[in-house]
């Protein structure tokens, strides 16, 4: 399959943190991965109401200005006790414009009272790879990465809700992790090893 032979695309977030997960991942494969505010691509609202329909329009627009292929993620939190919110929310959960603490404290206030058992969650990430704007054939990759809700925040790394998610393979929470961990295990570094997997290596997409 013949998608894309060039070196180089557009990362289409704003989030530092995000920018760096994605940029470690794609060095691995030898990709320089720019950033969209190297093109003034403006703040994308997200007004869809899932992962993948969000992905679309941030990839759509940062491959619009910048005249590149771009890669767009959306993620969030699902909390089984709140019935899957935050959700596509997420970053929006304690109004437009919250800030993560601002996020992580309403989320530890709606979770208080609930016992351990109940407090499983999962950080869900859908990534969109884009040859240009009108690209018919997007590549899209999924990751799930399981965990559960901490009574407090623990650790310092990480951004988002990593400091009040608990991962159990190693014991710690998400902001307690390595970046190279993180992106060992994290939803977001599977969507994108998917998608590279997809782009790089001929693997078919669910598509096909």
């Amino acid at each position: 399959m013949d998608y894309w032979s060039g070196e180089k695309f557009v990362a289409a977030t704003g989030n530092s943190g995000k920018l760096a997960e994605i940029r470690a991942l794609a060095g691995e494969r030898g990709i320089e991965v720019l950033a969209q505010s190297k093109f003034a691509v403006p703040e994308v609202e997200e007004i869809a109401s899932t992962f993948v329909e969000n992905a679309i329009l941030k990839a759509r627009e940062a491959a619009r200005y910048s005249g590149l292929p771009a890669l767009a993620d959306d993620s969030g939190l699902e909390v089984d006790f709140l019935r899957g919110a935050p959700g596509v929310r997420s970053a929006r959960y304690a109004g437009s414009g919250a800030t993560d603490q601002a996020n992580n404290d309403k989320l530890l206030r709606a979770m208080e009272a609930v016992a351990e058992p109940r407090r499983g969650a999962r950080f869900r990430c859908v990534m969109v790879f884009l040859r240009h704007p009108e690209d018919p054939s997007p590549l899209i990759g999924q990751g799930v990465w399981e965990g559960r809700i901490l009574s407090q925040s623990r650790g310092s790394g990480g951004f988002g809700y990593d400091s009040v998610f608990w991962v159990p393979e190693m014991a710690c929470s998400a902001a307690e992790l390595s970046a190279s961990d993180k992106n060992r295990f994290s939803h977001r570094g599977q969507a994108l090893r998917a998608v590279f997997r997809q782009l790089l290596d001929g693997e078919p997409s669910s598509a096909d």
